[in-house]
């Protein structure tokens, strides 16, 4: 497969043009110190800062794993992060990067995910999607990255808006999810959400079905994060002024319920070259089609 070149300043462009005419302010903008925006979900000894607070280090051993989530929950809007995977060994070891309408795993709970499923030394990464509506899930894509995510930091992005969903990785489409307009069961648009974090031992499923299990003697496991940054309409009970004018937002205004000329680009090209599974085209899993498979992400 030749290697992608691809040029995230035009998507990036595109992405600051709709910010800068946006008609005013978000209802919260932030890009700030860990403690302003995140609770810590584990032991004090698995989590650790940079001096200046700006890079955060989550580690993972045979004891237990590391995680963190915003303090505030939102409802539509732009959520961003640099990432730095695990390097080496880490068959077994997921990093989750992910927005969730519950602390726990709840039978009723709305989610969008990114998860990164290590891998033994040498092998890719795949980085793995999905998106829950009323506990209800089973949406996985899978792709592969084009390039090492090991090596250092990448973005990796949620548009969310009532019209789509969008999965970013350095400002290029590798994912989009959207809604039919009308009641349904299966595009998440209702419940506000946290945004988390995590890095967990998964290796009865993660690396080849649970084939590979995790070599604990390569740990403690270690992921880094740095750059938050999130534009969105922060919930407040029992409902917030935001959510009945996001569109004067540049993230729920009509050039963000498309894809652009040059991320339809960019999307046709991953779509062709990294997607290693796609609920929507697995017959022998669905019977029947699941709904939202019918709907075009070009329109």
């Amino acid at each position: 497969m030749k290697r992608r070149v691809v040029s995230p300043m035009a998507p990036f462009l595109f992405i600051a043009a709709l910010m800068a005419a946006s008609c005013s302010s978000s209802e919260a903008a932030s890009k700030v110190s860990f403690e302003e925006n995140f609770s810590m979900m584990c032991k004090d000894n698995h989590f650790k800062t940079s001096e200046d607070g700006q890079i955060w280090y989550l580690s993972l051993d045979k004891e237990t794993g590391c995680g963190f989530q915003t303090k505030q929950r939102y409802r539509f809007g732009w959520f961003s992060m640099k990432l730095k995977l695990v390097g080496g060994d880490s068959a077994g070891v997921v990093t989750a990067y992910y927005m969730c309408s519950e602390n726990g795993a709840g039978p009723e709970r709305d989610e969008l995910d990114f998860e990164f499923l290590g891998n033994r030394t040498g092998q890719p990464y795949l980085i793995q999607t999905n998106i829950y509506k009323n506990g209800t899930g089973n949406r996985e894509m899978r792709h592969m990255l084009w390039f090492d995510p090991t090596e250092e930091y990448h973005t990796y992005s949620i548009l969310w808006n009532n019209h789509q969903i969008l999965f970013f990785v350095d400002q290029v489409p590798i994912r989009v999810y959207k809604n039919n307009g009308e009641a349904n069961n299966f595009f998440p648009n209702e419940k506000p959400m946290y945004l988390f974090s995590s890095i967990w031992n998964a290796d009865d499923w993660a690396t080849r079905g649970g084939l590979e299990k995790t070599d604990w003697q390569k740990a403690p496991f270690v992921s880094s994060y740095k750059d938050f940054n999130i534009d969105a309409c922060q919930w407040e009970d029992p409902y917030p002024a935001c959510v009945s004018t996001t569109t004067k937002n540049w993230w729920d205004q009509y050039n963000a319920w498309h894809l652009s000329s040059t991320q339809k680009t960019d999307y046709a090209w991953v779509q062709r070259n990294l997607v290693v599974y796609d609920y929507c085209k697995d017959y022998q899993r669905f019977q029947t089609m699941p709904e939202e498979c019918s709907l075009s992400p070009w329109d």
